[in-house]
C-alpha cells in the first residue's frame, strides 16, 4: 500500500528491471529492491507485463515513476537504446498505467532519473546552480538540472568534439574494446568534459557508469577545470529519479 511521504519508482533497463518504494525524506529504498529480467524480446507488452509484476510484488498502490533508456516527449518514446525497437512512438505513459489499473504513471529517460536523484540526494547535493550527469558506459547518456530543475531528454553523448561523437570518443565502452589504459582514456573524456563545460559552464559533473566505481584510477587524471565529483547512489539512483518524478509531477 501506499505511505505518505513515500513514492515507488521502476528502473527499466536493458538486462534488468529494478523497482522498489523510496522514502523521499532520505532517498533510500525502504526495502530491498525487486529485480526480474528484462524479457527477451523487450517488447512493450512484455515490459509493462514486468513492471506490474513488481509493484504487486511490492504490494504498491499509488502512483508510478518509470524510467526508460529512451528519449520521452509527453509520455511518449521517441528513441530505442539497450530495448527493443518496437518502443519508438509508443505512448508509454498510456501503456503503463493501463497494465497497472488506470493508475498514475510518470515515465521519463534513464539518465535524466539518475540526474535527478544524484542532485538531491547524491553527489551533487552540496551543490547549486547547473549540475550535470554524465553516464559513461555503452554510450554517454545525459542528464541537466540547474537548481534541482530538470532539463529533459538531453542526448550529449552525441554531440560532436573534434570530429567525433563524444560517446564514441569516450565512453567506457571504448576503452573496454580498444584496450586504453586510464590515462589514455581520460585524456578523451576531457575533451568531452572541455567541451561541454565551455557550452553550458556547470558547476559540477557528476560522473556515473559502473566505471564511476573505479573513480580514483582516471577523474584525478582529467584536465578540464569543472570540478568532477563519483555518482553515489549507483544501483538505486534510477529507481531513486522516478519516485522523485511521479511525487513532483514531473511528466517530460
Amino acid at each position: 500500500m501506499s505511505v505518505a511521504g513515500h513514492a515507488f519508482g521502476i528502473d527499466i533497463g536493458g538486462s534488468g528491471v529494478k523497482g522498489g518504494e523510496v522514502d523521499l525524506a532520505t532517498g533510500e529504498l525502504v526495502h530491498d529492491r525487486i529485480k526480474i529480467a528484462t524479457p527477451q524480446p523487450s517488447t512493450p507488452k512484455a515490459v509493462a507485463e514486468t513492471v506490474a509484476k513488481i509493484v504487486a510484488q511490492a504490494g504498491w498502490d499509488g502512483p508510478v515513476g518509470i524510467t526508460i533508456p529512451s528519449v520521452v516527449i509527453g509520455g511518449v518514446v521517441r528513441t530505442a537504446a539497450n530495448i527493443d525497437k518496437g518502443w519508438v512512438d509508443t505512448d508509454a505513459r498510456a501503456l503503463f498505467s493501463h497494465a497497472l489499473g488506470g493508475r498514475e504513471v510518470t515515465v521519463l529517460n534513464d539518465a535524466d532519473a539518475a540526474g535527478l536523484a544524484e542532485d538531491r540526494y547524491g553527489a551533487a547535493m552540496e551543490h547549486t546552480g547547473m549540475v550535470m550527469l554524465l553516464t559513461f558506459g555503452t554510450g554517454i547518456g545525459s542528464a541537466v538540472m540547474y537548481n534541482g530543475m530538470l532539463v529533459p531528454n538531453t542526448e550529449l553523448g552525441h554531440m560532436d568534439v573534434h570530429g567525433k561523437e563524444a560517446e564514441h570518443r569516450a565512453a567506457s565502452s571504448v576503452k573496454e574494446r580498444d584496450g586504453l589504459s586510464y590515462h589514455k582514456w581520460a585524456k578523451e573524456v576531457s575533451k568531452v568534459l572541455v567541451a561541454l563545460e565551455n557550452l553550458f559552464w556547470p558547476n559540477v559533473f557528476v560522473a556515473g557508469g559502473g566505471i564511476s566505481r573505479d573513480y580514483q584510477e582516471w577523474i584525478p587524471l582529467l584536465t578540464n577545470r569543472t570540478p568532477v565529483v563519483p555518482a553515489t547512489l549507483r544501483n538505486t539512483a534510477g529507481i531513486v529519479g522516478a519516485a522523485m518524478a511521479v511525487s513532483a509531477g514531473i511528466a517530460p
